[in-house]
């Protein structure tokens, strides 16, 4: 049996172009007692990867050069030596950017599917861990309550869009900002946001200020930059703003020197509590927010939208269109069918 794998090539200077990548073929193992070898149908592209192409300290370890890019993707059990899981099962799990792999079925990052719950995309989307990062960062961090107004950038996204669909839910009034007048459309139109401000048309500021007129309570951070200074004049005494990330400057030169939103917070008016999160965090309550996530949804309650792009080898430019925002929605790479 034998594996496609992605791997870091060389480190990325800016945006990662093609150089940065590597398409091989590996021969895999034959299983050892316990172990699964899962068949990778559905892979996860997400901002956080481009950070960990950077060698420099972050909450993860930074990929080493010839290393398969990280990431989550869900897939059935194509072989199994283990009681835990049959051939035909379906799992998530940190496998990578590879078609096949090997690991033991005992490992805590393999997590059932059930298919009743949603499908495989889903998976690794709305109900997966971009949905529970939504979940957890805006319950835990966010601390959301009934009247108060909350913001969120790249709110057509993964994680902005249920994001603002539970403020609503929880009785906020919720504001989004997107690129381009289609987004934004979806996002008022289709998910309920109460307002969407286009960043792109130019009167970001004035824009934000006219749809927040008591101020902001909850800033969702997935942007950085010039949202979060436009953002950060508005902070209501109290407010807080959970920090899932800052993808605008994810492709920088010297990401170490960018005005981070810990630098523009810090200098508000009024400071927000915040702090940044990441999913693992409540590893052991998995299931409670996908089983949320997923009722909602069957209800109506929560809308969600899939950019599904075609083959492994295809992952890195659909990677740089994810990272300028050219995707609508969750993006998803189908690596095989069923």
């Amino acid at each position: 049996m034998k594996t496609q794998q992605i791997v870091l090539a060389k480190r990325p200077n800016g945006e990662p172009d093609d150089s940065c990548f590597d398409l091989v073929e590996k021969d895999l193992p034959e299983l050892g007692d316990n172990e699964i070898l899962i068949k990778v149908l559905d892979l996860s592209l997400d901002p956080y990867m481009r950070g960990r192409m950077n060698d420099m300290k972050s909450y993860a370890e930074p990929l080493q050069i010839g290393e398969v890019m990280t990431a989550e993707s869900a897939g059935v059990i194509a072989e199994s030596k283990s009681d835990k899981y049959k051939v035909g099962d379906y799992v998530t799990m940190y496998t990578g950017w590879q078609s096949h792999f090997i690991v033991d079925a005992d490992n805590p990052m393999v997590r059932p599917i059930d298919k009743d719950m949603g499908t495989t995309s889903m998976h690794v989307g709305v109900i997966g861990m971009p949905g529970r990062t939504a979940y957890w960062g805006l319950l835990e961090v966010g601390k959301p309550k009934a009247g108060e107004t909350l913001v969120v950038a790249a709110a057509s996204g993964a994680v902005g869009s249920v994001v603002g669909q539970m403020a609503k839910l929880l009785g906020l009034r919720a504001v989004g900002i997107a690129g381009g007048p289609e987004k934004c459309a979806y996002v008022k139109d289709e998910l309920g946001f109460d307002e969407c401000i286009d960043y792109k048309a130019g009167n970001l500021e004035a824009d934000l200020a006219a749809a927040c007129p008591n101020g902001v309570d909850v800033y969702f951070e997935n942007v950085g930059g010039e949202v979060s200074e436009a953002v950060s004049k508005l902070f209501n005494p109290g407010s807080r703003a959970p920090i899932c990330g800052y993808v605008s400057a994810y492709n920088s030169t010297d990401i170490a020197n960018v005005r981070s939103p810990f630098h523009i917070f810090a200098d508000a008016e009024n400071v927000p509590e915040h702090r940044f999160f990441v999913v693992t965090e409540w590893n052991d309550r998995w299931l409670e927010a996908t089983t949320q996530l997923s009722s909602w949804i069957k209800e109506g309650k929560i809308k969600f939208r899939e950019s599904i792009g075609e083959g492994l080898s295809n992952a890195p430019e659909l990677f740089r269109g994810l990272l300028k925002g050219k995707n609508f929605g969750k993006q998803i790479v189908k690596i095989a069918e069923e």
